[in-house]
């Protein structure tokens, strides 16, 4: 769905003035006073939703209001992401409605610590009563969708397809280039690498750099079409892993042909790649942003930049993801681990909740 603002004098003029426009399709999704910023255009703004394959006429608003409509646009579907996620925190309150530990306590003290490293509320007030953290989200360090292809021998043996999805600047190559080194190279088992990456310059120069480095093949492809008989003609290989573009929240409608691709392909493994440095708030978007791509698990690089480890245990529980790799550095393929739930809890709770704990 697309988002559309009106601007008039009222609500109501503002309201005939889109129904004129887009007709008995359109839903509205907001009313309300206009912002200091948009109050030229009119003292109400309303905004609907236009559903997907939805043709508008030729625009008829001209000027000033013209101009910021792509910018109202952008700031509006931040505001429905933000209002969706305050609402999922309103259900797990409901879901949990515990009172908040009292001042002074030791739960009071865990609440906290886990506060401090940006876990929710909703899940914090779980694990100071007494819900191990490790029950609140999951883990799975595995590549693949367990499918299996048969070798020659008649022997049947694991295939993943693996691709890595995720924001410009969040490590996929180098994190894609890690987990083939590991799971390809080392076990001795036939890998092939596929870029789609065409968006950056050089990017793919500096993947087949890095595959020749470790010894594994690698293709480049332009085009969702191409991508998906290239992964056909590697049927032989037990390993393929796939390097995507990363999409800016300007950029999703490029991302839909390949986001569809990578969704409807029963072999694929999609691991979503996002930095633990990233704040709290823009984790949550980017995650919402790329639920078009239908990801399985969710990697997290950059573990060495930050020390607030909750937004990880949010995300998986949110989304029902299970965590399956951490990464820390450049060190190929080193710096790359397999996920655990103590290890993440760990990182949350801290040294100092742990001996708290162990006093009381």
């Amino acid at each position: 769905m697309r988002l559309k603002s009106y601007f008039s004098g009222t609500v109501e003029a503002a309201m005939d003035l889109a129904r004129k426009e887009l007709g008995d399709e359109a839903l509205l999704v907001n009313a309300r006073p206009a912002t200091p910023e948009t109050r030229s255009l009119g003292a109400f703004e309303v905004v609907f939703g236009l559903p997907d394959g939805f043709r508008e006429p030729p625009a008829r608003v001209t000027g000033p209001a013209a101009a910021t409509a792509g910018a109202s646009q952008d700031r509006l579907m931040q505001e429905v992401t933000e209002l969706k996620r305050q609402m999922e925190r309103m259900g797990q309150s409901l879901r949990y409605p515990r009172a908040l530990p009292a001042s002074g306590s030791l739960e009071s003290a865990m609440y906290q610590r886990l506060m401090d490293a940006d876990l929710e509320p909703a899940l914090a007030q779980q694990a100071a009563q007494g819900t191990p953290l490790e029950d609140l989200f999951e883990t799975c360090a595995t590549l693949g969708r367990s499918a299996t292809r048969t070798k020659n021998a008649g022997v049947t043996a694991p295939r993943a397809v693996v691709a890595l999805i995720g924001p410009p600047g969040a490590g996929k190559t180098t994190t894609l280039i890690k987990l083939a080194a590991r799971y390809g190279l080392t076990s001795r088992r036939p890998a092939q690498i596929i870029s789609i990456d065409v968006n950056r310059i050089a990017a793919a120069d500096q993947l087949r750099t890095l595959a020749a480095i470790v010894g594994i093949g690698c293709d480049v492809v332009e085009t969702p079409a191409a991508l998906a008989q290239v992964i056909e003609e590697h049927r032989n290989k037990d390993f393929v892993f796939i390097d995507t573009p990363g999409f800016g929240g300007a950029e999703m409608n490029d991302a839909q042909e390949l986001a569809a691709l990578l969704a409807s392909h029963t072999e694929m493994d999609t691991h979503l790649v996002l930095p633990a440095s990233m704040k709290a708030p823009d984790l949550a978007r980017t995650m919402d942003r790329y639920e078009m791509f239908s990801p399985h698990k969710l990697i997290f690089t950059k573990m060495d930049e930050t020390e607030s480890f909750g937004p990880l245990i949010n995300e998986s529980s949110r989304r029902s993801l299970p965590i399956s790799f951490l990464s820390a550095g450049q060190n190929i393929p080193d710096d790359i681990e397999p996920a655990s739930k103590q290890e993440i809890a760990q990182r949350v709770r801290g040294r100092e909740l742990l001996s708290l704990g162990a006093t009381a």
